[in-house]
């Protein structure tokens, strides 16, 4: 215990505490608010605030009143307790306790009310309507995922408020009782033969008859709420799993819909019967409610249980078929697949080499490289020192010479926590190592002689094809860019190593907070940081730059989007200016009747791929572009935060030309399509039509086969264009059943197709193009061979492009060595047609095999590896257009002799391990 003269310790340390805390709520208030007017979001900074102190104040006056009036009821300010009239002193007492406690409980449950209440009050309010209604009730898809989630939240809150009511009036009577304990002192007799005891008897029956009236109207209360809230619970049946799909069955509809409404009698009847009853001290009135309701209970799921089973399963196609029906129609349009246009696509296997030159923009676009290897080798020979690394790859398209090609793209950004933890000085963190550089960027289909990548865009300073143009190759705003820079200051930043020197530069962008006056306190102490405050390379000019990771950057701004964690990285071609586009997804769980799927490990059954975010990589501007204007929850959005999201026509052109569809989202459209491209629900009901997706062997393990983009010229379209396509098969076969695809391109951005082959014949899928591979009596040995040399062979994705009305397939082979600085280097392609099985060092070779010399023309290869030296097919002299079957002969004869040499080498090895 403090000695008295240590008292004031314990005011002064509780006072501190308390202005430290809510300093640091301050201050973290003040540096966001600057941060939003940097940025341009002041508005959308201040809607929640605004909003919320908008239903604070009346909330929290209006339950502060209450409470104020209960208490004083309570306490006889109004009415004497009892036959004892409390003396003004104790009076006055007990009114400044009802003043307090009533403002403090006022001012929580305004807290509680206006911060879980004001968005969902906000999209209530402003929420569009779909325009489609639900089959039970026939209301606005709107207002169940607008009202009825406001209206839950709204009767949870009353029973919660009734339950911190029923602790308060328990705890105030509780402190009346103690103010009259049993003292044989008391001045209060009712006759000398009774005594104080008997005087304590009338108080405490006045208390207890106080508190009953209090209890009656609490309860009657809690009763009508519990009624509303199974009158709510009844929408529920929209996302019934108990029938035989998602959705309200037969037995939901005319069981459990019923009993619920039931519940919701019994429990408004139960009210005035509970109130009654404690004023009458009728015990059976008071259990009557809790009984039936239960009763209730118990008898809804028994009915429920005895109608499915011996109701609906023996007839369960016609009970169950218009409920199939809706649960259909309603998944297929919460995940936009409505719209599919459906095909047959007649495949006939009949290419020829017109047929090859005439797709010329396809076959020069099939891609041999792959993300997952090139992200590694990249790192290996292009991230150049150990603080740059590369942290995705981006496959986009970009005209290059004049022609439309598909592209790999990668930043190198700047991870200062790889710098040398000597280096890793605070100067270095925060003043010095502000940003990445520049990027890399090679063609899908081209790889060079040693079988890595040709870069188009390769070094620092970069060296580039002249098709891309880098103004500002300067990276202040990406992935890895988790730490605050201070820009402006005394010493100029690190830009790019350049020999033994270093390129130094100075920020000029747009974005940043001034650090001069009061500023450099507060994010001193925001940052927790003294050497910001202190530091002598920080003057008045300065400026610091926060949030320079994307997600939080854009999180911040808009935390009520779902955003793909795959940014796309984009070169401006018109004004050479790198910039990130992230895809933002609206969503919900309460779209009725349709099937829930999992989506970034969250359940949903509505979701859009409705906005573009676009953030500069330089000056990190943030715009938010809506590019689907018919998503009702984005339109709702775009209600509540005047000016946050900007119509898709606001956005460069060039930019627009990069919008992808996301795979994030094809990936759960192709996971609902499998079953949901069924319109009939007889077919439905027995399954007879489902597909799986498509399986490979990718790298060194079977896999789902993951979504491709694959440029090629769609049926009825002359050009060839970017689409994103899914395989996929019978369940549990392996023959192909359909291609879904997204078109990306133009005015098409975002038309989904779905091609269905032939039944009455074999299309091979991807792992029977695997197996065919497997079995070829040339190439197996060839992996084997590799595999016992010390190499690892990898396989690339199979892809699958059609050609006119034909599938061609193609899949890069990788070799890698057996250690941990090796590279997975593209050594072999091989193309698949009908029966046919050839591996070459190229595609233009494999093309060559297949299809004849007058496929591919006599020029320079466009696909593949660009070789100079003789092939088995003849090496075309590039610059006398003549075959020189000399060195012909020659290369053949080298390769068989090379050939022979691996055999005898393998030969050895297996007689050396049989000795052994």
């Amino acid at each position: 215990m403090l000695t008295k003269k240590y008292k004031w310790f314990v005011p002064v340390l509780a006072t501190l505490i308390i202005v430290f805390a809510l300093g640091s709520t301050v201050i973290d208030f003040v540096t966001e608010l600057q941060w939003f007017v940097s940025m341009g979001y002041l508005a959308t900074f201040l809607t929640a605030i605004k909003y919320k102190a908008i239903l604070f104040v009346p909330i929290a006056i209006f339950f502060a009143v209450v409470m104020k009036i209960y208490l004083d009821v309570i306490f006889g300010k109004y009415i004497k307790l009892g036959h004892i009239d409390m003396d003004a002193k104790t009076k006055k007492i007990n009114h400044k306790k009802h003043t307090w406690v009533a403002s403090g409980v006022g001012i929580l449950l305004g807290y509680i009310f206006s911060a879980t209440l004001w968005f969902n009050l906000l999209q209530l309010i402003y929420g569009k309507g779909f325009g489609l209604n639900d089959p039970i009730y026939n209301m606005d898809v709107s207002y169940y995922l607008f009202a009825v989630p406001f209206l839950q939240e709204v009767l949870r809150l009353g029973i919660m408020t009734i339950i911190i009511w029923v602790l308060v009036t328990l705890g105030f009577y509780g402190i009346v009782l103690q103010q009259y304990p049993p003292t044989e002192g008391t001045v209060f007799y009712i006759n000398p033969a009774n005594g104080p005891l008997a005087v304590m008897s009338m108080i405490k029956r006045d208390i207890f008859a106080s508190a009953i009236k209090r209890f009656a109207v609490l309860g009657a209360a809690f009763y009508i709420l519990l009624g509303l809230s199974f009158l709510t619970m009844a929408y529920g049946i929209l996302y019934s799993k108990q029938g035989v799909a998602f959705g309200a069955g037969f037995t939901d509809v005319n069981v459990t819909l019923r009993g619920l409404q039931v519940l919701a009698i019994v429990s408004f009847v139960s009210a005035p019967v509970f109130f009654i009853g404690i004023f009458k001290s009728k015990k059976k009135w008071l259990l009557s409610g809790p009984i039936l309701l239960f009763g209730v209970s118990i008898l809804m799921g028994v009915s429920s249980f005895v109608v499915q089973k011996w109701i609906v399963e023996p007839d369960e196609l016609t009970k169950e078929s218009p409920y199939l029906k809706y649960n259909i129609t309603y998944t297929q349009r919460a995940f936009g697949l409505n719209n599919v246009e459906i095909n047959e696509f007649p495949v006939d296997q009949n290419i020829d080499s017109e047929e090859i030159k005439s797709n010329e923009s396809t076959i020069k676009n099939i891609r041999i490289n792959d993300e997952r290897p090139l992200i590694q080798i990249y790192n290996q020979i292009q991230a150049l020192r150990l603080y740059y690394e590369f942290n995705h790859v981006t496959m986009d398209r970009y005209t290059v010479d004049g022609i439309y090609r598909q592209m790999f793209i990668s930043p190198r950004e700047l991870n200062v926590a790889k710098l040398d933890p000597k280096a890793q000085t605070w100067i270095n963190m925060h003043l010095k190592y502000t940003h990445g550089y520049g990027f890399v960027a090679a063609p899908v289909n081209e790889v060079e002689t040693d079988g890595l990548p040709k870069l188009m865009v390769k070094n620092i300073p970069p060296i580039a094809n002249e098709a891309f143009k880098i103004t500002r190759p300067e990276i202040y705003f990406g992935e890895k860019t988790n730490e605050y820079a201070i820009v402006g200051a005394k010493e100029s930043e690190f830009d790019y190593p350049a020999g033994s020197e270093n390129q130094e530069t100075r920020y000029s962008g747009k974005d940043g907070i001034s650090l001069n006056g009061f500023n450099r306190f507060l994010y001193a102490v925001k940052e927790s940081s003294v050497k910001l405050f202190l530091s002598t390379n920080i003057t008045g000019d300065s400026k610091i730059l926060i949030h320079r990771n994307l997600y939080d950057r854009v999180t911040r701004i808009a935390p009520f989007l779902m955003y793909d964690q795959a940014p796309q990285f984009v070169v401006n071609q018109e004004n050479g200016k790198l910039y990130w586009i992230i895809d933002a997804y609206t969503a919900s769980t309460n779209f009725p009747y349709s099937q829930r799927f999992n989506f970034k490990g969250y359940s949903v059954n509505y979701l859009r791929n409705s906005i573009k975010v676009v953030v500069d990589a330089y000056d990190g501007t943030v715009n938010f572009y809506q590019v689907d204007a018919e998503d009702p929850i984005a339109n709702t959005y775009g209600n509540i935060y005047t000016g946050l999201l900007k119509p898709v026509s606001e956005c460069d052109p060039a930019l627009v030309s990069h919008f992808k569809y996301p795979k994030d989202l094809f990936n759960v459209q192709a996971e609902v399509f499998k079953t949901y491209h069924v319109n009939n629900p007889k077919v439905f009901y027995n399954g007879e039509d489902q597909w799986s997706t498509a399986k490979e062997k990718y790298l060194s393990e079977t896999q789902a086969y993951e979504p491709n983009y694959v440029m090629f010229t769609l049926p009825g379209e002359k050009e060839a264009e970017l689409a994103l396509m899914q395989p996929f098969t019978p369940r549990e076969k392996a023959n192909l059943s359909a291609l879904l695809v997204a078109r990306n391109d133009g005015a098409h951005y975002g038309k989904l197709y779905a091609y269905q082959l032939p039944k009455d014949k074999t299309i091979d899928g991807p792992m029977m193009i695997e197996s065919k591979i497997d079995q070829d009596s040339v190439i197996s040995p060839q992996f084997t061979l590799w595999s016992q040399e010390g190499s690892n062979v990898l396989r690339g994705n199979v892809i699958i492009t059609p050609v006119g009305n034909s599938l061609l397939y193609t899949e890069a082979i990788y070799l890698k060595a057996e250690n941990e600085n090796s590279m997975p280097e593209v050594k072999r392609v091989i193309a698949v047609y009908k029966d046919k099985v050839i591996m070459e060092e190229s595609l233009e070779l494999c093309l060559e095999k297949l299809f004849g010399a007058d496929a591919v023309g006599k020029t320079e290869a466009t696909t593949g590896i660009e070789k100079a030296t003789t092939t088995p097919t003849g090496t075309i002299n590039q610059q006398q257009g003549v075959v020189l079957t000399l060195e012909e002969a020659k290369a053949l004869s080298e390769e068989l002799q090379r050939a022979i040499d691996k055999v005898n080498q393998l030969i050895k090895k297996i007689e050396t391990q049989n000795n052994k």
